[in-house]
């Protein structure tokens, strides 16, 4: 296992057979974002993205959260410099593009893995995620409500895509805690697992995706992300135009060789486009 530097403690990053960790490292806080944490995370997102040897991205959290969103004590204490409306606006535009925003354009399978809670924008950062693991004993709630917000970090968004219109609003308007086995029922997480076998849940699961055809992956990302927005015609031709790209592709090949010769195929070096 390869130990990544980051540039804080707050934010730990191990790389191992293609598979890339995150660990925000704030456990005395439930890993709620700082000042250095989430400058630590969206660099980490932006490298790690950009690096040939990962082929899947693991985030979870310290201890027994996963992430409890802002700093709640350092809002009650006002905002840090006088700014206008324009310019406050503004660098949280660009603050959540480089972290959610980053994290969903990631080309590579991208897990949460939830020891705990995960709250506000905290909850933005696993739903950004591709799919999501659960410890039993997890639980998630928007909680913006509770301190008079409407929330960030694409959380209104991703959340309507994944539950539906009805019961975003209910959960953003309640900001209610729903448990894991909850989650799991209404598609908020792909899996429950019982809390001691979480990590090696979640890593099996990266290892697997990180193994696979990358390519064929980022496209599949590609495909689904437009699913979201496009027509059906539309749809239809762009996964026309990948899939003949892909059928060149010596992925494609050594994926038919292995399927007739009965084999699990090998990836290479060339995994990553």
């Amino acid at each position: 296992m390869e130990t990544i530097e980051t540039g804080t403690d707050q934010v730990l990053c191990t790389l191992e057979e293609g598979v890339a960790t995150l660990t925000l490292n704030r456990p005395e806080a439930r890993n709620a974002l700082s000042d250095t944490l989430t400058p630590a995370l969206r660099k980490m997102i932006k490298q790690l993205g950009e690096d040939d040897q990962v082929g899947a991205l693991i985030i979870t959290g310290a201890g027994k959260a996963f992430c409890a969103g802002g700093d709640v004590k350092g809002m009650a204490q006002g905002p840090k410099k006088e700014r206008t409306l324009e310019e406050a606006a503004e660098d949280l535009k660009v603050r959540q593009r480089t972290l959610t925003g980053a994290l969903m354009a990631l080309r590579i399978p991208t897990i949460a893995a939830l020891p705990g809670p995960a709250a506000g924008a905290g909850l933005a950062l696993a739903l950004a995620c591709d799919m999501r693991i659960a410890a039993r004993s997890a639980f998630v709630t928007a909680g913006y409500a509770r301190v008079a917000l409407s929330g960030d970090y694409g959380i209104n968004w991703l959340l309507t895509r994944l539950v539906g219109t009805a019961k975003a609003r209910e959960l953003m308007f309640t900001a209610d805690k729903i448990d894991a086995p909850t989650c799991e029922r209404l598609g908020l997480v792909n899996q429950v697992v019982e809390d001691e076998v979480l990590q090696e849940s979640a890593a099996t699961l990266a290892r697997r995706l990180a193994a696979g055809p990358r390519q064929a992956l980022a496209s599949m990302k590609d495909n689904l992300d437009q699913a979201l927005t496009s027509d059906f015609l539309t749809a239809l031709d762009h996964e026309a135009d990948l899939l003949v790209r892909l059928a060149r592709t010596e992925d494609h090949r050594e994926a038919t060789r292995a399927f007739v010769e009965k084999r699990p195929p090998r990836f290479g070096s060339h995994n990553k486009s």
